[in-house]
């Protein structure tokens, strides 16, 4: 689905991408990252036309999805200070004495 598309279907579910977020308890950033693309997951657009088509039918959406039991998605990466990649990091500003140990 085209991100305009998704868009749409969004305001006809009369949301934003900030609350679209949060019910689905995501990052908001991730959802306005796919703007750049100019594409939106197939996951995530079906879900867009689904709110969107209950919203036409006047089906209360929200109450549903805030009783469900989703857990807040984790940022990918795991980034975790001294690592990169999720292998330990060297220390960037080592002494000469400790660069010597080190060769």
């Amino acid at each position: 689905m085209h991100y305009d598309e998704f868009q749409r279907q969004l305001g006809k579910a009369g949301l934003n991408n900030r609350e679209f977020a949060e019910l689905l308890k995501m990052n908001r950033n991730s959802i306005t990252n796919y703007a750049k693309a100019g594409v939106v997951p197939a996951h995530l657009a079906v879900i867009a036309a689904l709110l969107g088509a209950m919203a036409d039918k006047q089906v209360e959406f929200r109450p549903i999805l805030e009783n469900l039991d989703i857990d807040q998605k984790k940022p990918r990466g795991g980034a975790v200070k001294g690592r990169f990649g999720g292998s330990r990091q060297a220390d960037l500003f080592a002494t000469e004495a400790s660069a010597a140990q080190t060769a």
